[in-house]
């Protein structure tokens, strides 16, 4: 399925707001989307929000043959996903150029920028490796994938943590977490994307541009750099020249949201920590805020119960009295009791509407009946008017006239009026029946 195209009446009001240092979201021309991160019940599993835009990453390991040129280091494998769930323009088990471009820049932002160390993934030399594998699945496009993608990817590798192994000779033994504490991945710094849109050849420049943004945008700069101020990657697309000073103002925006999201990464990792070394609960149905309807829980609210008595005879005396109560029971029939605070009970009585069905439907049987006997009077006569004339059949006067004996009439007439009849009555006693029984 085809992506809907915009029309040339959004496109221009996009345009518009641009020029006019306004953004659809309420946001500055600079500003980054809120970034969001929870973390799910197993190791190197990581939600990252940025805005609307939702990626999930998720980090596995496995003992292979290192490659001939690298023998005495791992393996790092990166896969995104651009599913329908996220946006009905993208079609499953497809290769699209926007997913070979982001599969592309990921690599180079994490695998190239020798942000983990991969000497360190080395069991045997030569002869086994560690193979650390991140996928990453876009949930929810809303603009900016590569910005959420590469902070989804750091966050689970900085989250992951690998069986511990021992090595006796020729025997390799990966230990469960039960037998060993997992080890963590020896990560040197964390490089983060930032994305810049420009539009009218460069005149205007968005940050974290959205969906609609990307749609009317010329081109785009997208830089990787750590808190180090160091930059990883650096690759812009749409064609448009950029001359040196916008670059550098890129950089230094660069700079300071990429400090910005880096705490957030690492106070993030420190909390999930925290609850787990101390028992509580984590995983993402602890993430979902308590107010919300898919979370199924609401905060405990405080009950004060001191002077609970005093508050109730308060309560009762404020209180109107009670109403008029039967001393009595009343019994309408025997076998009967009362019900309820003594309101008479109206179980036999008729409603209106009930009652003029009633009278219809005896109505309507009696004129069946005399309907019925008005038909059996005719075709009585009608039989007798046939047994004294003869039946005379002729086309023409100047044909033979041949005169024919009446037949006896079978009384087939009779017995179809009198099942009728009964047909009739057998419904009208059911109806009433059924009145009665629902009145009850």
């Amino acid at each position: 399925m085809r992506e809907t195209p915009l029309s040339n009446c959004e496109r221009r009001f996009l345009l518009r707001a641009v020029r006019e240092g306004k953004r659809l979201d309420g946001r500055q021309c600079y500003d980054y989307r809120n970034v969001r991160i929870s973390f799910g019940p197993d190791r190197g599993c990581c939600v990252v929000e940025l805005g609307r835009t939702r990626v999930l990453g998720q980090v596995s390991c496995e003992l292979v043959p290192p490659k001939p040129n690298r023998a005495t280091e791992g393996i790092l494998f990166f896969n995104l996903e651009l599913s329908p769930m996220a946006a009905p323009g993208f079609e499953p088990g497809r290769q699209s150029e926007l997913l070979v471009k982001l599969n592309r820049l990921i690599e180079r932002c994490l695998r190239n920028s020798k942000c983990i160390d991969t000497e360190s993934l080395c069991v045997v030399a030569g002869e086994k490796v560690w193979q650390i594998r991140v996928d990453l699945h876009l949930l929810n496009h809303d603009g900016n994938i590569i910005d959420a993608a590469s902070i989804a990817a750091i966050v689970a590798l900085c989250h992951f943590r690998r069986p511990d192994v021992s090595v006796q000779g020729e025997e390799v033994t990966v230990y469960s977490p039960e037998e060993r504490d997992p080890v963590p991945l020896s990560i040197h710094h964390m490089p983060i994307c930032v994305s810049f849109a420009f539009f009218q050849q460069g005149t205007y420049l968005l940050v974290d541009p959205s969906e609609r943004e990307e749609r009317v945008m010329d081109g785009l700069l997208v830089i990787a750099m750590n808190k180090h101020r160091e930059i990883c990657t650096i690759q812009s697309s749409g064609g448009i020249m950029l001359v040196m000073d916008q670059v550098l103002r890129c950089s230094k925006i660069t700079a300071v949201k990429v400090a910005e999201i880096t705490e957030l990464i690492q106070k993030a990792l420190e909390n999930d920590q925290k609850v787990r070394k101390e028992g509580g609960k984590f995983g993402f149905a602890e993430s979902i805020p308590n107010q919300k309807i898919t979370a199924f829980k609401m905060e405990s609210a405080a009950v004060d119960t001191n002077n609970m008595e005093e508050q109730a005879e308060e309560i009762i005396t404020k209180a109107d009295p009670p109403s008029e109560i039967f001393a009595t029971p009343i019994l309408h029939a025997p076998g009967t009791a009362q019900i309820g605070e003594g309101i008479e009970n109206s179980w036999e009585d008729l409603e209106e509407s009930e009652r003029e069905e009633e009278v219809e439907e005896e109505g309507e049987g009696e004129a069946d009946t005399s309907e019925c006997q008005r038909m059996e009077t005719e075709d009585a006569s009608t039989i007798s008017k046939a047994k004294d004339e003869p039946i005379v059949l002729s086309d023409s006067e100047e044909e033979e006239v041949v005169i024919l004996e009446p037949q006896e009439v079978p009384n087939k007439t009779r017995t179809q009026t009198t099942s009728k009849q009964e047909n009739t009555s057998k419904k009208t006693f059911n109806k009433r029946r059924r009145k009665k029984r629902a009145a009850r």
